[in-house]
């Protein structure tokens, strides 16, 4: 029997948002890999399936393990949170697909999923109407000065930046530099939407701005939304416009 992959990408974690495709892929699935939080979010649909666990920074480990599964055979579903394109698990699963000899690759699969910035963005209103920039702040794979570098070019174009991984117990100091940046673009009063756990449990949503941001509320379950010079906050929602001849009255 010839087995296949799928990266699937399980979006926020609430089951509502596990879209069809992504459902009939663990459906369809004999083996499911994926990190330990992941495949506790999808454990109604893992009846009669082998289920691989995984830790946080075994990434290329997981991939490995998912194509060696389809190469003997297996329907494997690769797990991502969120959208497997976005920071996800497509990246490495594709580069260890790559690394193999084609006669060797089993078929490969991106299954699209909800992304963080898109859950959050609803959470919020419509802070995403206009463009938009996304970065990281972790510099585990990526130099910090690259980081610096990229987020200095988005404040000064203007975008509205979704900041994922923004603060961690090993790096506290990095929220603080990129606000540091970012406010020598933008009014301290620049909304800033602060949303944890976007549609899961302890899901906590406020909206703050770039000088008055409390960082100790910020971890790596948080993903903030830094708004543009377009950017309004009111009445409980973020709203940037999308430029159509209709003006939100200040």
């Amino acid at each position: 029997m010839k087995g296949c992959l799928r990266v699937v990408g399980i979006g926020p974690g609430a089951e509502g948002l596990l879209t069809p495709l992504a459902r009939r892929a663990l459906e369809e699935a004999t083996a499911v890999v994926g990190y330990r939080a992941y495949l506790e979010m999808v454990a109604g649909l893992l009846a009669g399936k082998t289920a691989i666990p995984f830790e946080l920074g075994q990434e290329v480990e997981r991939a490995r393990k998912a194509l060696a599964l389809a190469g003997e055979g297996e329907r494997v579903v690769l797990l991502s949170s969120g959208d497997p394109g976005i920071y996800g698990m497509a990246s490495p699963a594709l580069e260890a697909w790559l690394a193999l000899a084609p006669q060797h690759r089993p078929p490969l699969e991106v299954v699209p999923g909800v992304p963080a910035l898109t859950a959050c963005a609803a959470l919020l209103g419509a802070p995403l109407g206009h463009d938009f920039a996304v970065v990281s702040l972790s510099d585990l794979l990526t130099p910090w000065e690259v980081i610096v570098r990229r987020l200095e070019a988005a404040a000064v174009a203007d975008f509205v930046v979704v900041i994922y991984n923004p603060r961690s117990r090993g790096r506290p100091w990095q929220l603080g530099e990129a606000r540091r940046i970012l406010l020598r673009y933008r009014h301290p009063d620049t909304p800033v939407g602060v949303v944890r756990r976007a549609f899961r449990p302890g899901q906590a949503v406020a909206i703050s701005t770039l000088g008055t941001l409390d960082e100790t509320t910020v971890d790596m379950e948080t993903t903030l939304v830094v708004g543009s010079s377009r950017t309004l906050a009111r009445d409980g929602v973020m709203l940037t416009p999308r430029g159509y001849r209709q003006e939100v009255e200040a």
